[in-house]
């Protein structure tokens, strides 16, 4: 880790806002990384040849803060330090964007791996894949089960109505990136708000909860769960349905089907880890979730339906940014191709439902 010019990051202005804040935690040249993968928030790793730290800050060129609020994530990480939820230990935030450009925080380094490919797990073999995934389960309940109040995140959000506020949210955001035509998007949508569940007891919610964005240790082990920029007071099946709706294969039936397949492109770009041999079929993660946590999960398939509605609000919104020439990267030009069978994949799931 040698680089010392880094897009968004001046390490010179942040060794002298750690100097200054937390004096003695720098004690050599700084020098840094940036991690790739990232599609949202910018993160780093930076070192001072003994210690290292992980930065994260909103991507460049952004002016709401609101988006892309950095006190959240801290906030939401302190809390949750010494709960059973393996998470970072946080050294700083800053809000004065005088010093790098934008509010960052700053983050203990915690050694692990992202697992993303399914190639990447079945170099463990089964019996060790099916282990990471139950971990990724029990891990959800555990952070389920936090009570908001005891850990200062009792106002972190408002639980009251949750549903029908994020899928007017989504709504809107459809209808902000809509190009083209989308078969079935409406009446997906028409479905969803036709028969919104009534949430049960509330939790803290990640937002975007998979295992791509939890690091695991070489015994298998999750040492951190990261990304939490989502992360809010809510309906914790949100989580699960997500977990699952990223985990789907194209059966051609609900979200809860055994068969194999492929799915949407745009998901494989998310990860495909969910594919190893050893990795639990949803229909077993939903049940092993179920029975650990306690919570009706009878109509999950409403949840799973909503996923794929956001996913595919989402990453229109990708293929919009992409055809306008306002996104570059690896894997974009793949995106508008996978958002009609997320649609199709949504509204199987409610016919399912009944």
């Amino acid at each position: 880790m040698n680089q010392t010019d880094l897009p968004g990051l001046d390490l010179a202005r942040l060794r002298a806002h750690l100097d200054e804040n937390r004096p003695g935690l720098v004690t050599g040249e700084l020098s840094g990384q940036v991690v790739e993968g990232g599609r949202s928030n910018l993160t780093y790793i930076v070192g001072d040849g003994r210690s290292r730290w992980v930065v994260r800050r909103p991507p460049l060129g952004h002016v709401l803060p609101t988006a892309h609020d950095m006190g959240r994530e801290f906030k939401v990480i302190s809390g949750l330090r010494g709960t059973a939820v393996p998470v970072p230990e946080t050294v700083l935030l800053c809000e004065d964007t005088d010093v790098i450009g934008s509010r960052f925080y700053v983050m203990e380094f915690v050694e692990g791996t992202p697992y993303r490919a399914d190639t990447e797990l079945a170099t463990l073999g089964p019996a060790r894949t099916k282990a990471i995934a139950d971990a990724l389960v029990d891990t959800l309940v555990d952070l389920h089960a936090v009570d908001p109040e005891s850990v200062g995140l009792g106002d972190f959000g408002r639980p009251e109505g949750f549903l029908e506020r994020q899928l007017r949210r989504w709504k809107k955001q459809l209808d902000g990136n809509r190009s083209r035509d989308l078969p079935g998007v409406d009446e997906l949508h028409d479905r969803l708000a036709s028969s919104v569940p009534v949430s049960g007891r509330p939790s803290i919610v990640h937002g975007d909860y998979r295992l791509d964005n939890v690091l695991v240790n070489a015994d298998d082990r999750i040492t951190a769960v990261l990304d939490w920029e989502m992360s809010t007071l809510g309906d914790p099946l949100t989580d699960l349905a997500l977990l699952v709706a990223y985990a789907e294969r194209d059966t051609g039936g609900g979200s809860l089907g055994e068969g194999g397949g492929r799915r949407p492109v745009s998901l494989q770009l998310v990860s495909n880890a969910s594919s190893a041999p050893g990795y639990p079929r949803n229909d077993e993660v939903v049940a092993r979730y179920a029975e650990r946590s306690g919570r009706d999960v009878s109509r999950l398939n409403w949840y799973v339906g909503f996923a794929f509605f956001k996913l595919a609000v989402i990453l229109e919104g990708i293929h919009l940014r992409y055809s306008n020439g306002q996104t570059v990267g690896a894997g974009f030009d793949g995106i508008g191709a996978g958002v009609v069978p997320l649609i199709a994949h949504g509204n199987e799931t409610l016919k399912e439902e009944g």
